[in-house]
C-alpha cells in the first residue's frame, strides 16, 4: 500500500513540474526581449536563444514524460524485488555464492547500470547529437561520445564495489552508531574524492594544460594575491573538444586551490578583463564562505539522511510493501529515498533559495572589486555565447533554477550603481 502512495506521490509531482514547464514553454516563444534586455542582446542572437530553448524545451517534455512512466511501473508492478530476485538468480550460474549480500548487491547494481545506459542512451545521443549539434554546440564526434561513456562505466566498475562493499558491511556491523559511521564513512570518501578527481579522474576525459604567461595569467593571479586566495594552480581546459558552451570554475581542498577555464570562454571573451570578472565573481563565492556553507549543509543533510535510515532498516512491513521479503541493505536505501522524496523537494528548493542569494552576494563582491562593468558585460557575454533562455518564467526559475536569470542579476547589478549614485 504504501509503495502505491510513493508512486501517486511521484505522478503527482510530475503533474506539477509539468505543469511549471509549461509556464516556461510559454514564456521561452514570447517574441519580444526582457525590457532589461533590450539594446543589450541582439536580435539575431535573441532569436537563435529562442529557438535552442524551445527545441530543448520540447525535448524535456517527451523524456519526462518516457521516465515517469518507467519509474512509476517499476513500482507499480514489482520490478524491483523481481529484479533483485534475478540477480540472485544469476550468482550460482557464475559460481557464485547467492547468500553473500555484497554480491548479490553487486550483481543487481550491474543490471541496472546496463539497463539504465540501454535507456538513456537514445536520449544522450540525440540531445548531443542532433539538438546541440543543430545549434552548433556539438564538437564531439560518436567516437568520444563513447569512449567517455565506456570510461564512465570502468571508473563506475572500479570505485563502485569497494564503496558500496563498506557501506554494506557498515550497516550489518554498525549498531546504535550507525548513523555516525556511515556519516564519517561519507565525508572522508568526500575529502578523498576532492582529493583525486582533478588529479587522477578529470585528466581522464579532458586535456588540462597550464594557463600560458600572459596579462590574463598575470591579472588573475594579481586578484588571486590581493584576496589571499591560495591559488596553485591555473589551467586552461580543452571543453571545445566536446561543446562550444563555456564556463570557468574552482575547486581544491584547503590551500591547494585551482582555478579552471574553458578554452572556448578564452575565445569568446576578447576582453580579458570580462574573464577576470568572471573569475572575481567565482572568488567571491570563496571570500564569502560561500564553499564553506554548502559543504556544511550537504554534510548536514547527510546525516540527517543516514540518521532517517537508521529509523526505518528494520521495517519488515516497509520492505513487505515495496515486495521484498528480506532486507538488503542497498534496497533499504533505496526506499528511504523513495519515501523521503517529498522532504527532498522541499529542501531541494530550499537550497536554491540560499543559492541564487549567495550568487546575487558574488555579483555584488566583483562589483565592489571594481568590475561591476566587465561583470555585467562578461554575464552578457555567456548568456549570448551559450544561447541561454533569455525570458524565464518567475515560478519556473523560483522552483528550478540554483542561480538568478540574466535580468535578475543585471537589474541587481545596476540596483547597486543606483545606491552608490
Amino acid at each position: 500500500m504504501f509503495c502505491l502512495v510513493i508512486d501517486g506521490f511521484m505522478i503527482l509531482m510530475y503533474f506539477f513540474e509539468t505543469y511549471l514547464d509549461l509556464r516556461q514553454h510559454a514564456a521561452l516563444k514570447l517574441p519580444t526581449l526582457p525590457k532589461t534586455l533590450e539594446g543589450v542582446i541582439s536580435q539575431e542572437n535573441f532569436e537563435k536563444s529562442r529557438a535552442y530553448s524551445l527545441d530543448k524545451s520540447h525535448f524535456h517534455f517527451v523524456h519526462e514524460f518516457v521516465t515517469i512512466l518507467m519509474d512509476s511501473a517499476i513500482l507499480f508492478f514489482g520490478i524491483l524485488p523481481w529484479f533483485w530476485k534475478k540477480s540472485g538468480n544469476f550468482l550460482p550460474l557464475v559460481g557464485l555464492n547467492a547468500d553473500n549480500e555484497i554480491l548479490h548487491t553487486l550483481a543487481f547494481l550491474a543490471g541496472v547500470m546496463i539497463w539504465s545506459q540501454i535507456t538513456d542512451l537514445p536520449f544522450s545521443l540525440y540531445s548531443t547529437f542532433v539538438i546541440e549539434a543543430r545549434h552548433g554546440f556539438n564538437k564531439q564526434t560518436i567516437w568520444l561520445f563513447f569512449r567517455d561513456l565506456i570510461k564512465g562505466m570502468c571508473l563506475a566498475i572500479v570505485l563502485g564495489p569497494p564503496i558500496i562493499s563498506a557501506i554494506i558491511v557498515m550497516v550489518q556491523k554498525g549498531g546504535p552508531y550507525l548513523a555516525i559511521y556511515l556519516w564519517a564513512f561519507m565525508f572522508v570518501l568526500s575529502l578523498v574524492m576532492m582529493t583525486l578527481y582533478p588529479v587522477l579522474i578529470a585528466p581522464l576525459f579532458n586535456k588540462f594544460t597550464p594557463l600560458p604567461e600572459g596579462e590574463l595569467r598575470l591579472k588573475i593571479e594579481k586578484l588571486a594575491s590581493s584576496l589571499n586566495f591560495p591559488l596553485k594552480k591555473l589551467f586552461v581546459v580543452d571543453g571545445s573538444t566536446r561543446s562550444s558552451h563555456s564556463n570557468a570554475y574552482m575547486y581544491g581542498f584547503y590551500k591547494n586551490k585551482r582555478i579552471v577555464l574553458y578554452d572556448t570562454l578564452i575565445q569568446q571573451c576578447k576582453n580579458n578583463e570580462e574573464i577576470v570578472a568572471v573569475i572575481a565573481h567565482e572568488l567571491g563565492h570563496w571570500k564569502l564562505n560561500h564553499t564553506m556553507y554548502s559543504f556544511i549543509a550537504v554534510q548536514i543533510l547527510t546525516f540527517l539522511q543516514f540518521g532517517g535510515y537508521t529509523l526505518i532498516r528494520n521495517s519488515t512491513d516497509l520492505f513487505r510493501s515495496f515486495g521484498f521479503d528480506t532486507q538488503p541493505v542497498l534496497i533499504g536505501l533505496i526506499i528511504f529515498q523513495h519515501t523521503v522524496t517529498p522532504i527532498q523537494h522541499l529542501v531541494s528548493f530550499g537550497l536554491n533559495l540560499v543559492s541564487r542569494s549567495f550568487e546575487f552576494q558574488a555579483d555584488a563582491f566583483a562589483k565592489k572589486l571594481g568590475y561591476g562593468s566587465a561583470l555585467r558585460a562578461g554575464l552578457v557575454k555567456l548568456q549570448e555565447e551559450n544561447l541561454s533562455a533569455m525570458n524565464t518564467d518567475p515560478w519556473y526559475s523560483a522552483y528550478h533554477y540554483s542561480h538568478p536569470p540574466l535580468v535578475e542579476r543585471l537589474a541587481a547589478i545596476d540596483e547597486h550603481d543606483k545606491k552608490e549614485d
